[in-house]
């Protein structure tokens, strides 16, 4: 016989970073700079919730927050191999960019590399009781891409818990 666990779970959401980047190898427009006001949400879960009630203490987040900002509030984000990449260097030494290099600038990207600073946090703070399962980057109201999956170690974690 199967059964399936009972999770709870909640959505925390920032909004409004904005910031530019390009993808430098896409044949059309995206090739050049451009932007937007990203938003990021994430889902959390637990099967427990902690002494207030919540799956996660949201004030906990704060530091995912600065990341966040860190990241992508008035920043200029490019992509490791972008060939131009000395020439933005040198924009960012002068003053006139706030240079990101990242691996990917697209939003499924920047949605993995959310998922893994707040599984980072999650794990240091509440010891594996909770996770993020799901990521949304939101380039504006019509795009956005999604990363889903549940961290190892909570699955792990989850099964001993009593």
């Amino acid at each position: 016989m199967s059964f399936q666990r009972t999770r709870y779970t909640c959505l925390k959401s920032f909004h409004d970073f904005p910031c530019s980047h390009r993808q430098w190898k896409h044949p059309g427009h995206c090739r050049f700079v451009h932007g937007y006001s990203r938003s990021f949400s994430f889902w959390f879960a637990s099967e427990r919730l902690d002494n207030n009630g919540f799956v996660v203490d949201f004030s906990s987040l704060k530091l995912l927050e600065e990341k966040l900002k860190e990241q992508f509030d008035h920043t200029f984000l490019i992509n490791v191999d972008d060939p131009l990449i000395s020439d933005w260097q040198k924009l960012h030494d002068a003053g006139a960019l706030n240079l990101r290099i990242m691996e990917n600038v697209g939003m499924e990207s920047s949605s993995k590399l959310i998922w893994n600073w707040a599984n980072s946090l999650l794990l240091d703070v509440d010891k594996g009781r909770s996770c993020c399962f799901r990521t949304e980057s939101r380039e504006n109201e019509h795009n956005s891409a999604f990363y889903e999956k549940f961290p190892s170690w909570f699955e792990t974690s989850s099964k001993t818990v009593s």
